[in-house]
């Protein structure tokens, strides 16, 4: 993985972030910092870049690979829930 795909994986996972909906008993829900905001839905995920795809889903993580036209394409993100407001 090169330089830049690392900041950019770097940068997506920093993206993901503080909760406003999400459960603190599972990650899905509503997740935003910023102007940047996903949705988990069990192994349906809308990405920051707005496409809707499915994902490897765990009740406390989520994983996909960044599709094609948005940063990071091709890079896989990998979030797990810290706590009810916050997700690493």
């Amino acid at each position: 993985m090169g330089k830049r795909s690392k900041a950019l994986l770097a940068i997506a996972v920093s993206a993901v972030l503080f909760s406003t909906e999400a459960l603190a008993d599972q990650i899905d829900g509503n997740w935003c910092r910023g102007l940047r905001h996903l949705y988990i839905d069990g192994p349906s995920i809308v990405t920051p870049g707005g496409t809707r795809m499915t994902g490897e889903y765990d009740r406390h993580g989520f994983r996909y690979v960044v599709p094609s036209g948005e940063a990071g394409a091709g890079d896989t993100v990998v979030m797990w829930q810290v706590h009810d407001e916050l997700m690493q």
